[in-house]
């Protein structure tokens, strides 16, 4: 599932002319967001609301091809796995402006109780809406 789109602007480049690592990671952080809800309704004021959201604990990037200003990116998601408390999902950063795969990250991210600060099971009923998004399982 498409989950965002953006532009590599200027001030996004360093002096060598591609974007620096901190806006790759920045597009992916706000791709996540984007999963978060699509997959599994889950929106930024569930924190104040129900204290509950997401921590990010381990990131896997490979940056492929170099992107330069003025490129349009295209970030896919796709659910990896649901664990007990946390979760892996693949993000695709796609260069649409150059037709290539810029950079990929795998993320894992607990389910977070943000009173207690600590990681808490994932409902069933939130595993039941996210499943359509889950990747098949290999064989």
């Amino acid at each position: 599932m498409v989950v965002h789109q953006g532009v590599a602007h200027p001030n996004m480049c360093d002096i060598m002319g591609h974007m620096t690592t901190r806006y790759y990671v920045a597009m992916f952080d706000d791709a996540s967001y984007h999963f978060l809800f699509k997959a599994f309704g889950w929106a930024g004021d569930h924190a104040q609301t129900e204290g509950v959201g997401w921590a990010d604990v381990k990131h896997v990037i490979d940056y492929a091809d170099e992107v330069g200003a003025g490129d349009l990116l295209e970030i896919s998601a796709q659910l990896e796995k649901i664990g007990g408390k946390s979760l892996t999902v693949s993000y695709s950063m796609f260069n649409i402006s150059r037709n290539n795969l810029a950079a990929t990250l795998q993320s894992t991210s607990v389910y977070f109780d943000l009173t207690a600060r600590k990681a808490i099971p994932i409902t069933d009923a939130m595993r039941d809406q996210a499943s359509t998004y889950l990747a098949p399982a290999s064989p």
